[in-house]
């Protein structure tokens, strides 16, 4: 199973940056894993902007994939149990997961249809760009519990 997380825009903070380039890197030593940033939409208002992103986002998804949105109102696992959730999908067969975090707005309406599933980290909301890093942490550490590396404790 390849696991892809999207996101929109580049990371305007170096700490941030930093931090996803290193989760990234882990991830890619775990699994078949790729992190792919989508070009920054420009429009003169909330509603332009997220119709937008909704075209790239659908235009780049494939039916197959199964794609899974970062949204306060989705699904909130604890780690162990997100773990679970990934293993259960690599037993399915499932080609590709995308992951994929919004932008500062949110989703249009058409990427909540398209949707295989919900992730919520918290019912807090978080900037679109720190998510990045919390995911990226969360995401690497799934693996490890998979795996049974020494990276979380109970």
């Amino acid at each position: 199973m390849k696991i892809e997380f999207w996101v929109l825009g580049k990371t305007s903070f170096k700490y941030l940056d930093d931090g996803i380039k290193d989760y990234s890197k882990r991830l890619e030593r775990l699994t078949d894993f790729q992190m792919l940033v989508l070009p920054d939409i420009k429009a003169s208002d909330a509603k332009s902007f997220i119709l937008k992103e909704a075209k790239q986002v659908l235009e780049k998804v494939k039916p197959e994939d199964q794609l899974i949105l970062l949204d306060e109102r989705g699904k909130t696992f604890s780690s162990i149990q997100f773990a679970k959730e990934i293993e259960k999908r690599q037993m399915l067969l499932q080609k590709k997961v995308i992951f994929l975090v919004g932008g500062a707005y949110g989703f249009d309406e058409s990427i909540y249809n398209r949707a295989n599933a919900m992730l919520s980290l918290s019912p807090m909301t978080f900037s679109h760009q720190i998510i990045r890093l919390l995911f990226l942490e969360q995401l690497y550490r799934g693996f490890t519990i998979i795996k049974g590396l020494p990276y979380h404790h109970e």
